[in-house]
């Protein structure tokens, strides 16, 4: 019987493997003077609300009326909010939230009719990015967007997409987001007042593979540094409904109007 001998095709893709990985950067750890992690209870949407309301606020002012309570999509199923927190004294720095078509559709999609490549995969979206101005703002925003990457790859989304107006399209352009639509079309966006919007996606299990081939300025940040201040929590078990907050004693009001189910 013939002995079985490794091709030199082969044995040259593990010599490949093992240069790549002692290539590879080593994996650094970076504390941050705040937290980001997913709302929990009604005092945590309500700093959410109030750091969203004064971000649109700067930018869309008439807008911005309309968001000085919790919409009704904060409330649904499939759905979380980000808060980023000063460590110093609680405040709120920043917030965003996220979608996913678990149970139905994204919101989006009753504006715009998305590929069907898309609709027949697991997708998100990421809607209401707000944080603080400044310097500090800008941190925040970043690390808000590395959380979502979390969050989208911890629930097993294939795609995120988002519908983003300028100038926040071009933030996500910088990270490798593409056009769904033909010729880079912005279309009105009914739920943002007809504000023209830039519909683009991204594919999440790729997101080093490309960020690497692209030497992207980002790679290090996103992929080899570990932000321990950064708990997007466990996969959502799109299970039964229950509670999505923790309700605080006294406080039978707002638990009353705001109470909803996962």
């Amino acid at each position: 019987m013939l002995n079985q001998h490794p091709s030199v095709f082969e044995e040259l893709k593990k010599v490949d493997a093992l240069v790549d990985a002692r290539n590879e950067p080593e994996m650094v750890t970076e504390r941050l003077p705040f937290t980001v992690r997913v709302v929990r209870s009604e005092e945590d949407i309500l700093k959410a609300v109030a750091v969203r309301h004064s971000a649109y606020a700067r930018h869309v002012p008439v807008f911005a009326q309309g968001l000085r309570e919790p919409e009704d999509d904060d409330l649904k199923p499939n759905v979380a909010i980000m808060l980023a927190e000063s460590k110093l004294d609680g405040s709120p720095l920043g917030t965003v939230r996220v979608q996913i078509n678990h149970d139905r559709p994204l919101n989006m999609e009753s504006s715009v009719e998305l590929p069907s490549w898309l609709r027949q995969s697991t997708i998100a979206d990421a809607r209401r990015l707000g944080v603080v101005g400044g310097g500090a703002g800008r941190m925040v925003k970043m690390i808000l967007f590395k959380a979502l990457f979390q969050y989208w790859a911890n629930n097993g989304v294939d795609w995120a997409v988002v519908a983003a107006r300028p100038p926040l399209n071009r933030t996500y352009e910088k990270l490798m987001f593409s056009d769904v639509l033909d010729g880079g079309t912005f279309i009105p966006h009914p739920r943002e007042h007809n504000v023209p919007h830039q519909v683009l996606a991204f594919e999440i299990a790729t997101a080093k593979e490309r960020w690497t081939a692209a030497n992207h300025p980002l790679l290090t940040f996103m992929s080899y540094t570990h932000h321990p201040d950064i708990d997007v929590g466990q996969p959502v078990a799109f299970g039964p409904a229950k509670s999505k907050f923790t309700p605080r004693a006294g406080d039978d009001e707002r638990n009353a109007i705001r109470q909803t189910a996962l």
